[in-house]
């Protein structure tokens, strides 16, 4: 089954509907690279998606173990790479809500993240630094 269908807008715009639901993410380049920065770039949605799975993975777990983590919040910063121009760390700083959550259950849903399967297909060259606040 097909996942998505994207086209082309032009001025440096794509458009990508989830064939399945038919939710439409617009992108648009980065204003360091000749576009107007008004909505994610490709690479601002590479580093989300990495949040977005590690998030996901971690509540499989929490609801496997009873646990809540609603509220949970990343911040994401994306580092860029030049020569050649590329995605070179991505920092997701994670926030969990203020729950009573044991060492061990805490220990549960870091390992969790780590496992996302986007973490596991990015490119070794991409550094990973993942803070637990």
């Amino acid at each position: 089954m097909k996942t998505s269908k994207i086209k082309y807008l032009g001025n440096l715009r794509t458009e990508s509907v989830h064939l399945q639901s038919g939710n439409i993410i617009i992108t648009d380049a980065p204003i360091d690279n000749n576009g107007k920065g008004e909505a994610f770039s490709p690479t601002d949605l590479l580093a989300t998606s990495l949040g977005c799975c590690m998030l996901t993975i971690m509540g499989i777990v929490a609801e496997r173990q009873n646990l809540n983590i609603t509220g949970t919040t990343i911040e994401i910063t994306k580092i860029m790479e030049s020569n050649p121009r590329r995605v070179g760390e991505i920092i997701l700083e994670f926030v969990l809500p203020k729950n009573n959550f044991s060492s061990k259950e805490k220990e549960l849903l870091m390992q969790a993240a780590y496992t996302c399967p986007v973490a596991k297909s990015l490119s070794a060259e991409i550094k990973q630094t993942v803070i637990f606040n």
